[in-house]
């Protein structure tokens, strides 16, 4: 039998109490702080009315911190768990075992940094910023428990749905779908005090689609809906309010269309573009979600995902300073219901809303206490990892354009002569994210306020801050949606965030054949 997220009430105390009395007898050990974490879940995924896959799981965790030597340094330990470790007696031998080979690897790196600190005056100790020390116990918040839900009602569902978009016309040639559903519960104990008992479950859908008309190319869809909640997402508690059928059969449609639409050209210069919410969250997730990154920002990220068009030095940045349009305001918010959603982040520190760009001026930037501490902000509740046993690091959580106040059909009926991209599909962005090409799903032609012609395989391009301060309109149409494979670390980390945004109006580029 597989555990269940109910095996940590016996276990938390055992954690609670192991960290708080071992690590004092660890000579010149500062901070110590322990993640255990299991989760349940079922998916099951479908191709062309036929069953694929179906899994029924758990996986189980821990990564413990450290915080040692005398020139104060990291040292990180995390592993997997089978069921026969989740017992009390096994568990404490593990987290003691991990303290002290997270400690050792830490009292290591304050050697080899007191060794370097010679030649390199850049080199400090780790500070962690004071936060309030919690505890809490978070329980998981749903209509329809997942774990209910049986194995065959997820399987036929997905295979329903599947069967449906391929039978909806003869120009699809291929239709997939896959649900996954469960809850995920996480300790979070740590020698300052803190002792969080956090549970989040989680609902997905996905849909795959290719379609084509006669001889012109095929075209391919993949979409995703889903959120922190229980199985109702799947019956029409999106952010689309459509269940996953309705979902999966109108992105089915739009492949169809899509598939005889004309591939639409790159265009010289700069166009008036109309760009939708769901363009928009891509958008937002690229150009100011991860350039607002605080170990982007301090070159913590360089080698491996590039920096910050925002942050050049401590001297050289655009806090304080005009980065777009004083209708764009943009903020990161896991207090509210998405992909970013929780309480606590992975280090303790509550969760509240952040005003990232406020009526186009840049206000601050997403961190974790040791981020905070070098840049002499407040800590805001920045730090996640994908599962317990990775390290955490900053991450974007509900991160959006604000809305304003226009009725987005008269944005578009405002236009004479424009484009209007609907729906993102796939970035690409510069090292720095000054610069960004993203493609939509649609692209429209506007003349004279209405949409007159359908083009396929488009987007835009831009200069990053150029784009934002040409904006002149912000719709009152604000949505949500998730992004649930945004990668970043290294090792690869792919996290679930929140995205989104209302309607925005600018200037930029074509991006076409």
């Amino acid at each position: 039998m597989k555990p269940r997220i109910e095996i940590l009430d016996k276990l938390k105390g055992h954690v609670f109490e192991t960290v708080s009395t071992y690590y004092k007898s660890l000579s010149d050990c500062k901070y110590v702080d322990v993640r255990l974490g299991i989760s349940e879940f079922k998916s099951a995924a479908s191709e062309n009315g036929q069953s694929k896959d179906v899994v029924d799981d758990y996986d189980a965790s821990f990564g413990i911190r450290v915080i040692a030597g005398e020139m104060s340094s990291w040292g990180f330990y995390g592993q997997s768990l089978g069921k026969n470790e989740l017992r009390n007696e096994e568990i404490t031998n593990l987290i003691v075992s991990g303290i002290n080979n997270a400690y050792e690897r830490a009292i290591a790196n304050a050697k080899k940094k007191q060794e370097f600190k010679k030649s390199a005056d850049s080199l400090t100790e780790v500070r962690l910023a004071k936060i309030k020390v919690c505890q809490d116990t978070v329980p998981a918040d749903f209509e329809i428990d997942p774990r209910k839900v049986s194995l065959q009602k997820i399987l036929k569902t997905s295979v329903d749905v599947s069967l449906q978009m391929k039978e909806l016309d003869p120009s699809v040639h291929y239709a997939a779908a896959g649900i996954r559903t469960g809850i995920t519960r996480e300790l979070f104990c740590s020698s300052e005090g803190a002792n969080i008992d956090q549970s989040l479950p989680l609902t997905q859908g996905v849909v795959y689609v290719s379609a084509q008309k006669g001889e012109s190319s095929p075209e391919v869809c993949y979409d995703y809906v889903g959120d922190l909640k229980g199985w109702e997402i799947i019956e029409g508690k999106n952010c689309y309010n459509l269940s996953f059928l309705d979902f999966a059969l109108e992105r089915t449609r739009d492949t169809i269309e899509l598939s005889g639409a004309e591939f639409l050209k790159t265009s010289k210069d700069d166009v008036v573009v109309v760009t939708d919410p769901h363009f928009n969250t891509l958008l937002v997730h690229e150009i100011v979600g991860h350039p607002t990154e605080s170990d982007r920002i301090l070159k913590m990220e360089t080698a491996y995902a590039g920096r910050s068009w925002l942050f050049k030095s401590m001297d050289e940045n655009q806090v304080g300073k005009r980065i777009a349009s004083p209708l764009v305001n943009a903020f990161s918010d896991p207090t509210t219901m998405g992909y970013g959603y929780y309480k606590y982040d992975a280090e303790g520190t509550p969760a509240k809303r952040i005003d990232v760009i406020k009526n186009g001026i840049l206000k601050t930037f997403l961190n974790g206490r040791e981020n905070a501490a070098v840049l002499g902000h407040e800590p805001n509740g920045s730090m996640r990892a994908t599962m317990s046993s990775m390290v955490p690091i900053v991450r974007m959580t509900n991160t959006a354009f604000g809305p304003g106040k226009k009725d987005p059909k008269k944005i578009i009926k405002e236009v004479k002569d424009g484009y209007y991209i609907v729906n993102h599909r796939t970035p690409s962005i510069s090292e720095s994210r000054e610069n960004f090409r993203i493609s939509a799903t649609k692209v429209y032609k506007i003349e004279n306020g209405r949409l007159v012609k359908l083009y396929r395989g488009g987007g835009i391009m831009a200069n990053s801050k150029d784009f934002l301060m040409s904006i002149d309109a912000v719709g009152n149409d604000f949505k949500m949606y998730p992004i649930p494979n945004c990668g970043k670390g290294q090792p690869m980390q792919i996290m679930r965030v929140g995205n989104g945004g209302p309607t925005l109006r600018g200037k930029a580029r074509l991006a076409g054949c």
